[in-house]
């Protein structure tokens, strides 16, 4: 137990401080929506700020609904983390990794919703005129420890079955 406990909070601290230090280099550096080829045709560094959620979820709702709504779900989820971690001391460190990858990166972007009202992004990938939708650390952090949840939970049924 006190060993997922220290990478949780060792890994989390890692990913937190990593996020707000790419995110302040970003601002420092950059003007708003100034962009900077890294790989032509496919990676650009970019200065947007997004005030809503994924893909611009929620972005035109008014700004209070935005403050409170975003705020809130992302104290319960942040809650339930611990909560789970501390109750159910997962014997997984896929698992441990993954919900350390998701709170990390939660709290990173609360941060700044907390500081600025909206989400620094800053990774640009295309192809051609393709854009996904600009990215940071954290919001990778979370994408990363969702896939491993979710293959942690695949891995676990298939052994559940052989058992």
């Amino acid at each position: 137990m006190k060993k997922n406990i220290l990478i949780f909070f060792l890994g989390a601290a890692f990913v937190i401080v990593l996020d707000q230090i790419t995110k302040c280099a970003i601002t420092s550096r950059f003007f708003m929506h100034e962009s900077y080829p890294v790989i032509n045709g496919f990676f650009n560094l970019v200065y947007v700020m997004n005030p809503g959620a994924a893909f611009g979820f929620l972005a035109n709702a008014p700004e209070i609904f935005r403050y409170i709504f975003f705020t809130s779900i992302t104290i319960v989820a942040l809650v339930l983390i611990l909560y789970y971690l501390v109750k159910s001391n997962p014997q997984s460190l896929m698992l441990v990794c993954a919900l350390t990858l998701i709170f990390a990166g939660a709290v990173g972007n609360l941060i700044d919703r907390l500081r600025f009202g909206a989400v620094v992004d800053f990774l640009d990938v295309y192809i051609w005129s393709a854009h996904w939708p600009a990215f940071n650390v954290a919001d990778s952090a979370i994408s990363i420890g969702a896939v491993l949840m979710i293959w942690d939970m695949i891995a676990n049924r298939n052994k559940d079955k052989t058992s």
